[in-house]
């Protein structure tokens, strides 16, 4: 089968898509704006390059014409800690996609532990394995309701036993499989 792009609509056209480039690892994008601290689930993300340490974000509107909170605070503070979910947190991300108002913070409303290695990024997430603290780097032009944002990684945290001495690491992190995930979660 061949599939003319041209010829789906924007949700199916992402299915496919999002079905199709997998496994995807599933993480919170953490920004902060006026003390509100914004916890947004995402998997469509991947690295573009190791020099410069960068990789890209898609990212789209709550509504006609209003961005999400994540594109707002990212684009106004130029700063996001991406923080990768595993097995102990897969629930509370969950709830990070219920749409919340600009002021909520799905940190207080969902009661999820954040703390604060780097003054100069956003929280990271406390159960996470490993997070990645990033600056914007660019802004990719695209027609349509997404934006993608190529990030900048300028420091990672990682568990101090996740990571050997010739820098192996071993992390848990949750991925998006296409269906499989959706299984894998609900059970």
């Amino acid at each position: 089968m061949i599939i003319d792009y041209e010829e789906v609509n924007d949700l199916n056209r992402y299915k496919i898509m999002s079905d199709t480039v997998v496994p995807r690892p599933i993480a919170w994008i953490v920004t902060e704006d006026e003390g509100v601290i914004n916890a947004a689930p995402f998997s469509y993300f991947i690295p573009i390059s190791s020099n410069p340490a960068t990789l890209i974000v898609a990212i789209g509107e709550k509504e006609e014409g209003v961005p999400k909170d994540t594109l707002a605070n990212i684009l106004k503070h130029k700063k996001a800690t991406i923080c990768f979910v595993n097995k102990d947190n897969v629930d509370k991300v969950k709830l990070c996609a219920n749409t919340l108002d600009k002021e909520q913070s799905e940190v207080n409303e969902y009661e999820i532990e954040v703390e604060k290695p780097l003054e100069d990024f956003p929280p990271m997430i406390s159960s996470t394995q490993t997070a990645l603290f990033c600056d914007l780097y660019d802004v990719v032009k695209l027609p349509g309701k997404t934006t993608p944002l190529i990030l900048e990684i300028k420091k990672q945290y990682i568990e101090d036993d996740r990571i050997n001495e010739k820098l192996h690491i071993k992390v848990e992190n949750v991925g998006r499989s296409g269906i499989f995930f959706k299984a894998m979660v609900d059970l």
